[in-house]
Formats: structure tokens, sequence, C-alpha cells
């Protein structure tokens, strides 16, 4: 069985999640069940059956977040050392050579990616790159649209 890489935070929010779908949802929906039960016949109530059907998608959710965070490896960058250097679980702010605009990534876990947010994946082009280098250094990414050149101008421990 293999580790998943995960933020402190990444893990946080699934166990979050995990309590609320056990305390709040998972209830709820074992209520509409019984209610739509007391209506009588459950080949024809319409209630029942999206209510089993919601029933099945809280349990498989509770079973892939047990699984989630059972093969986590929670990584809390905050109790690294701050070496300037870029690691899983930082953040770094890069400047585009070609453009000049600027850009905020921290590198986290597939799971955890969400590019809307600023998180990029560890297994993404950019993170690879990025991995191991330091503040002033300058990376080219291998992207499917060609090579694109970043400075590194601070990296975060936070």
């Amino acid at each position: 069985m293999s580790t998943i890489p995960m933020t402190a935070q990444g893990a946080e929010r699934l166990r979050e999640e995990l309590h609320h779908l056990k305390t709040v949802d998972r209830p709820r929906v074992i209520l509409a069940i019984a209610e739509a039960r007391a209506h009588g016949d459950l080949k024809e109530n319409a209630e029942y059956h999206a209510a089993r059907e919601q029933q099945g998608f809280i349990e498989g959710r509770l079973s892939d977040l047990e699984g989630q965070l059972s093969q986590a490896q929670v990584i809390d960058v905050t109790k690294m050392e701050p070496t300037g250097r870029v690691v899983f679980g930082t953040t770094v702010d890069l400047v585009d050579d070609e453009t000049g605009q600027k850009v905020t990534y921290q590198i986290v876990g597939d799971l955890e990616a969400d590019i809307s947010k600023s998180r990029i994946s560890i297994s993404s082009p950019i993170a690879r790159a990025l991995i191991g280098k330091e503040e002033g250094d300058t990376v080219v990414v291998k992207a499917p649209v060609g090579d694109k050149e970043y400075e590194i101008l601070a990296v975060h421990y936070i």
C-alpha cells in the first residue's frame, strides 16, 4: 500500500468533510429513508429511491475519504526549517520571464490540487520543475505549449 502525500491543511479539509458526512448528511438521509418508507409502497416511491441513491453516494464518499486519510502521509511545511528551497507544501512566488506576470502556487498532493485556488499537484510539470530549486533560480517548465521560463521570487513555508 503506497502513501499519498498531503498537506496538513488538505488532511484537515478531508477530516472536516468526513465529520460533516457522518454527523449531518448521513443522519439526514437515514431520516429521509424512514419517512419515505412510512408512505407505503416502495416500488413507486420516488422519495425513497432518491434517498437511497443519496445514501449510496454518501457511503461511497465516506469510504473514499477514509481510504485517502488512512494512506495519507501528512506533511506540515510550517514545522520545516525555512531554507528557501522549494519542497512539497511550500508556496512559491514566480515571475514569467517572458511576460513579467507574477503568479503564486502552493505545491500540494494530487487529491488537493485546485488551480482556481492556486494549489498545483506535485505531479504537474511546473511543480516537478520547481522541486529542489531555490529563491532566485530560473526554472524551465516543459509544457505542452512549449517551454516556459520562470524566476523564483520567494518560497514561503506557510
